[in-house]
């Protein structure tokens, strides 16, 4: 099992999985409660510590869902034998009375359970959203802590659109929800708009300056909309945050969330560049993240970091050549690392005659001299040069019209 063991000078990440809830905000995803209990079973044995199983006020499918994977899922431990515990099951309300209890009722019936509530903090969304002063805001905040707190052991609060909050405000909100009860502090970038430099700084100064701040788990929770949300997560944890909040496959509202596959596998591929372990079985992160997709109807990018269908194969024929020899010169993850058992050479027009010949090897032509080979790969970029896509249909109709009979047609 691919997991990265903790060291005695590393703390534990907590890998908190919010498909089921800010995944499924994608425009045109909606997934039924049966397929809801399915991913969060494969996040269960994946090795997530926390999932973010819905928004229980927000429908009656909602509440149900949320309440059966509190039943159904929040027991398991098949998979989880290396962490020692069930995963968290955390359900999500506005910072409302009405939101609260609701949520306390659907997962009530986990061993361990969070409630995660939130309420914006910058000057733009208290003007013109809320309505209200900051002094308000840190009324209803309290108030929302001190209410989940005595419903659930486990709290955490999110100052919404936080990267755009004055931060000696959010100093003073957090400080006070710590007071109230909180347990996790969740920073998110929600609108996609910092720098990683300015993401790092802004956890640094909130860890440092937050009354009570080493007595809580501080987390991220960044969006994508400028192709930043795995570098200002790393950020974030080289800076003090201890949770991460990520989904499958990237997947969340406008251009999605952070990738926990990339996370992951950043910290797997550089274990001495952050001071954290994980508790991810990392061989199963490719058939989740094919499960996400197919379920949720979110076709995965093909060039899509670590899950992507061209994430370990090669078309260029100086790299063909390369990891013929030996993967490791083109490729820095092992593809079984992460699940994935189907990598081949894609052969086109940048393909060499390396990366030819094996692929003649493996439809049985191993038999053929050096002249026929020749006229087959000339044969064969020529083809590349006509069609887009080349095929193992289209090779051996190449090889086909070559004299010397396949070896695996004459063995006995």
């Amino acid at each position: 099992m691919a997991v990265t063991n903790g060291n005695s000078d590393k703390e534990r990440l907590i890998v908190f999985d919010t498909s089921l809830r800010d995944g499924e905000q994608s425009p045109g995803v909606s997934l039924n409660t049966e397929e809801k209990i399915v991913i969060a079973k494969q996040l269960s044995r994946l090795g997530v510590d926390v999932i973010e199983a819905g928004f229980p006020i927000a429908s009656v499918g909602d509440f149900e869902a949320v309440q059966r994977i509190a039943r159904e899922v929040g027991p398991l431990m098949e998979g989880r034998e290396h962490i020692g515990e069930p995963m968290t099951i955390c359900g999500l309300a506005r910072s409302t009375p009405g939101d609260i209890k609701r949520c306390a009722e659907a997962i009530q019936d986990a061993p361990n359970r969070r409630i995660h509530v939130f309420l914006a903090t910058s000057d733009i969304h208290l003007k013109h959203k809320l309505k209200i002063d900051r002094e308000e805001c840190i009324k209803r905040a309290v108030a929302a802590v001190t209410l989940a707190r005595s419903l659930v052991p486990q709290v955490e609060f999110s100052p919404e659109d936080a990267s755009r909050s004055d931060p000696d405000f959010l100093c003073e909100v957090l400080g006070k929800v710590i007071e109230a009860g909180a347990t996790t502090l969740n920073i998110p970038d929600t609108v996609g708009y910092n720098l990683p430099e300015e993401y790092g700084a802004l956890i640094k100064h909130l860890v440092e300056h937050t009354p009570g701040g080493d007595k809580v788990t501080w987390s991220t929770h960044c969006h994508n909309d400028l192709g930043l949300a795995t570098a200002n997560t790393l950020s974030g944890i080289r800076n003090g945050a201890r949770q991460v909040e990520v989904t499958i496959n990237g997947i969340g509202e406008r251009a999605g969330n952070t990738a926990m596959e990339e996370i992951v596998m950043a910290i797997h591929t550089h274990p001495g560049a952050f001071p954290v372990y994980h508790n991810i079985n990392t061989r199963l992160i490719y058939p989740t993240s094919v499960m996400v997709s197919e379920l949720s109807g979110m076709m995965v990018q093909p060039n899509k970091a670590i899950v992507g269908r061209n994430a370990f194969l090669h078309e260029s024929g100086i790299h063909q050549d390369g990891v013929l020899k030996n993967r490791q010169t083109y490729e820095i993850i092992s593809a079984e690392t992460v699940g994935v058992t189907d990598i081949a050479l894609v052969l086109g027009k940048h393909s060499g005659r390396n990366a030819f010949r094996e692929r003649c090897k493996e439809l049985g032509y191993s038999a053929i001299n050096e002249e026929e080979f020749q006229k087959a790969f000339v044969d064969f970029k020529n083809m590349c040069d006509k069609k887009k896509n080349v095929n193992d249909e289209d090779i051996l109709n190449i090889l086909n019209k070559i004299e010397t009979v396949p070896s695996k047609h004459v063995e006995l």
